[in-house]
């Protein structure tokens, strides 16, 4: 065993502490997560100020942007398990990524002066960062539980750890990129915000490179996240030889590395200039994959009719999903124009940079994260099920749009209201965000076939995706410049657009909750 082995381990006991991978990993990410929820922060400000986009189409552009953020690690998780490995992957991606943030800072730069380049820019400068986020994402993550034995009781603190690296990012992020983007009031200044996200990702790039090889082992002191092997059985070698490195295969070539990654980021900038301004097929290209998976799946001969039952499970909580996260969504969206039109953010001493609210909700998840899981922990076998948790999480959800619903109900147009509707909002979107997203992720995982579960994992991916995009799509319901229409009622307010939510959310909350029972049989003793 070599030293950072035997480092971790004192006479076959797991050690108390964590080995310094973890710290790594938690660096790394927590810089990308400044990077991109920085960007998000300001986004829509940008492209509304700025970039001079009407509303309605800001706000789907948005959703088709997010949308595809979900979609393309099902590709770069697929490439870096077959071809380049974590490490070469999270490389390239935050590489990627970076130039997508310069790209855009550039595009800054020429919004009052050449309106035509900074347009072609900011397509480009995002398609970057949706190819970039594809390859970095579903990577770094699936590092951490590598660095421990199986078994290892330290997994689960690891991976809260790491959690806390997420939103630490999540809110630091929003208060510099906001601060430098509205700082005066001069709509030049958004690129400056750009350029600390391009910035803060080159760091998070530099972190991983420098450090990677010592401390990124496993408990034995290997490597982990190098090329993948190629096993044996597909060598066409007897099943007593080595696995095979894929060194020399072409996906490594330098020369294909480069051009294959322009192809991806070529279709992730058409992809998301065709939804935002030809045709918008997202939605229904989420809904043939999802179809798809469901026949694979589901024609299998080897699944008994138990497996059947729990893959079920999957699709059924997946499509509640939906509808929490396109409404949770919104933060990034119509709720970043009410912070910044209709929300009195004047402190008495300093006036609150609108993107500043979308660090709440890391806060909050920093706060109250450790509370709910004392909570779980302290019920003990008496917690609710899983899919009970999700119907409280969006309970909660439809309660937070109540709470600002009221707040805006008596005010006029052009009144701005107090800062407390927002932030108690975000608190509650918080709460049920703990009871939802932890607990659904964790229940694919019990609930898969071991064959399926990366495709299960893509359904749940997929979910997250349609209701980005969907999200974008009711955000651009949002009244901001006159009524709006959604299935025949007029929506003339902020406040019968935020009740769209409560009914929407509450309704949902209300099915999930009268399945819940159906559900348990048919996760047959899984918690």
């Amino acid at each position: 065993m070599t030293d950072t082995g035997s480092k971790l381990f004192n006479e076959g006991r797991p050690s108390k502490g964590h080995p310094p991978g973890l710290a790594v990993l938690f660096t790394t990410e927590m810089w990308e997560r400044f990077n991109y929820y920085g960007m998000r922060a300001i986004l829509m400000l940008f492209m509304t100020k700025a970039m001079l986009f009407d509303y309605p189409f800001a706000a789907n552009l948005y959703g088709s942007y997010t949308g595809l953020i979900y979609l393309t690690p099902l590709i770069g998780g697929f490439v870096a398990d077959r071809f380049w490995g974590n490490k070469r992957s999270i490389l390239i991606g935050g590489l990627v990524m970076a130039l997508g943030e310069f790209i855009l800072f550039f595009c800054g730069s020429f919004t009052s002066t050449n309106p035509e380049m900074a347009g072609l820019l900011f397509y480009t400068g995002l398609g970057f960062m949706i190819a970039g986020n594809g390859f970095f994402k579903p990577n770094i993550s699936s590092m951490v539980g590598q660095l421990y034995p199986k078994g290892d009781i330290r997994i689960d603190p690891a991976y809260t750890i790491f959690y806390m690296g997420i939103n630490t990012g999540g809110v630091l992020g929003p208060l510099v990129c906001g601060y430098l983007a509205e700082m005066n009031g001069n709509n030049d200044d958004f690129k400056w915000a750009f350029l600390a996200g391009g910035i803060g990702m080159l760091i998070s790039v530099l972190i991983q490179k420098l450090f990677q090889d010592k401390y990124l082992v496993d408990p034995e002191g290997n490597q982990l996240g190098n090329t993948p092997v190629q096993p044996v059985e597909e060598t066409g070698i007897g099943a007593s030889a080595l696995d095979v490195p894929l060194k020399k295969s072409l996906w490594l070539n330098p020369a294909a590395v480069v051009a294959g990654l322009a192809v991806f980021i070529a279709v992730c900038i058409a992809a998301l200039y065709i939804d935002a301004t030809k045709i918008s097929y997202l939605a229904w290209l989420m809904l043939a994959a999802v179809i798809f998976i469901a026949y694979i799946i589901y024609s299998d001969k080897s699944l008994d009719g138990i497996a059947k039952q729990k893959v079920s499970v999957i699709f059924i909580v997946s499509f509640f999903v939906v509808f929490f996260w396109a409404a949770f969504e919104q933060a990034g969206a119509s709720l970043t124009i009410f912070a910044d039109e209709q929300t009195n953010r004047n402190l008495g001493f300093f006036e609150m940079p609108a993107s500043w609210f979308q660090s709440f909700n890391s806060f909050f998840v920093v706060l109250f994260a450790p509370v709910f899981a004392l909570i779980w922990t302290k019920m003990g076998k008496k917690q609710p099920s899983a899919p009970t948790k999700m119907a409280i999480g969006l309970l909660l959800l439809a309660l937070g749009y109540l709470w600002i619903a009221f707040g805006v109900k008596e005010a006029g147009p052009g009144v701005k209201v107090s800062i407390i509707w927002l932030t108690g909002m975000y608190a509650l979107h918080t709460w049920g965000e703990l009871c939802l997203s932890p607990i659904g992720l964790s229940l694919v995982n019990k609930l898969s076939p071991f064959k399926f579960a990366s495709l299960l994992m893509a359904v749940w991916f997929l979910a997250n995706a349609a209701a980005n995009k969907f999200a974008g799509v009711l955000s651009a319901l949002y009244p901001k410049d006159g009524s709006t229409q959604f299935l025949g009622f007029e929506i003339g307010s902020q406040y019968e657009f935020f009740m769209l939510f409560v009914i929407m959310a509450g309704i949902a909350s209300l099915v999930l909750f009268l399945l819940t029972k159906q559900l348990q049989k048919m996760m047959h003793g899984i918690k």
